[in-house]
């Protein structure tokens, strides 16, 4: 299914960050197939020109967590996305976000093309320079962008922050044209041991470049200050593995993009 651009700028904010950049956030509604779609966008207002443009996705769909993560982005001078996977008004919080999310990974084929459809919403923005694309996603939205790198989409590199390294698919791999950046907690309870050597096992069949990076200590949403710190729960919040993660993920763009 192809997007189709509906309108944009339906709520527009901007910011002034650190360094002086203004950053503008808006709603951005976008169709995937007869499904409405209201993404999140932010960039630099102060940069002039096409830039290399973000695909960001997580499994509460558009809340607070990757609008941070778009504005933190969008500071460092990329176009971002914050794709709609769910459709409009569609924002479960848990459990039911785990619920929502249960029927994308059941059918990957949906869940490629709502992808699909907010990463040809980003490539046709003005500010979009269309060869320097990558995707960044956490929990749900770690497993949708390794899904839409498995499908051919046209990215540079993925980042999977505690997302899930299953495919029922891994035959797919093959199609991956980036590079991937995996960067997941050594003591996850919800990513299953044969799940990680799977995943390994699939992206070096298929010659992927690729990391694993494991967080000792770290288990999921360990990016996630909401999940609290009881690593009992098999999901919580690391410090550590927060800072060190994104400096990784930064370090991985800039290398894809030569960008600082």
């Amino acid at each position: 299914m192809l997007s189709r651009l509906c309108c944009t700028a339906l709520t527009t904010v901007a910011l002034l960050s650190p360094l002086g950049a203004a950053i503008v956030e808006k709603t951005v509604e976008y169709k995937s197939g007869d499904v409405v779609c209201e993404g999140w966008q932010a960039y630099d207002d102060a940069l002039t020109g096409k830039r290399p443009a973000i695909l960001v996705h997580q499994w509460t769909g558009i809340s607070g967590h990757e609008k941070e993560a778009a504005r933190k982005l969008a500071e460092l001078g990329y176009n971002v996305l914050v794709a709609d996977v769910y459709g409009k008004g569609v924002r479960p919080q848990p459990p039911a976000s785990g619920q929502e999310a249960g029927k994308y990974k059941k059918d990957r084929g949906l869940l490629r093309a709502r992808l699909t459809a907010a990463l040809d919403v980003l490539k046709q923005d003005s500010r979009t320079d269309g060869t320097k694309l990558a995707a960044t996603g956490y929990c749900f939205g770690g497993t949708s962008v390794l899904e839409l790198a498995r499908s051919g989409a046209d990215l540079k590199g993925v980042v999977s922050f505690h997302g899930g390294l299953d495919s029922p698919t891994p035959a797919d791999g093959k199609n991956i044209k980036g590079k991937v950046l995996a960067l997941h907690g050594a003591d996850d309870p919800y990513v299953a041991a044969k799940d990680v050597v799977a995943f390994e096992k699939e992206l070096k069949e298929a010659k992927v470049t690729y990391q694993l990076i494991k967080y000792p200590g770290a288990v999921h949403s360990f990016t996630h200050k909401e999940a609290g710190n009881d690593n009992s729960k098999g999901a919580a919040y690391n410090e550590a593995a927060d800072k060190a993660s994104w400096t990784e993920m930064k370090t991985f763009l800039a290398g894809l993009f030569g960008t600082k």
